[in-house]
């Protein structure tokens, strides 16, 4: 009998103490994700978790908290542009890679200073 990896639930970005209203403007109110609720056994761990797509991200604190500067979450987008410029006009530094082929991309920094990864595929099919 084997096993079959069927995608991914979802990602964790760790936070610093404290971080929940941090989060919930730039995920809920900057990227306009829907937060959910953490299980009840959850709560006293702080943090929150939104809604990406079919999968979630959930902000965890971490008590030695240090940003991610390289590792990062890539999340795929339909209007990138249309993005850049939402979060161009709110504020957040946009982040220029060199492309890659087949898709659009930038990186921004969340308020804790974790890399993230916007993509859009050119010929999606």
């Amino acid at each position: 009998m084997s096993f079959v990896f069927k995608g991914i639930d979802h990602i964790q970005l760790a936070a610093p103490k404290g971080c929940e209203e941090q989060a919930r403007g730039f995920f809920g109110n900057i990227l306009g994700l829907e937060e959910i609720p953490k299980p009840e056994n959850l709560l006293k761990r702080g943090g929150c978790w939104f809604k990406c797509g079919n999968q979630e991200i959930h902000i965890g604190v971490q008590e030695d908290f240090l940003p991610a500067k390289k590792a990062h979450p890539g999340f795929v987008v339909e209007n990138l542009a249309v993005l850049r410029n939402s979060l161009t006009e709110k504020g957040v530094l946009i982040k220029e890679e060199p492309p890659i082929e087949g898709r659009n991309r930038f990186f921004v920094d969340d308020p804790f200073g974790n890399r993230i990864e916007f993509l859009e595929f050119m010929n999606e099919k």
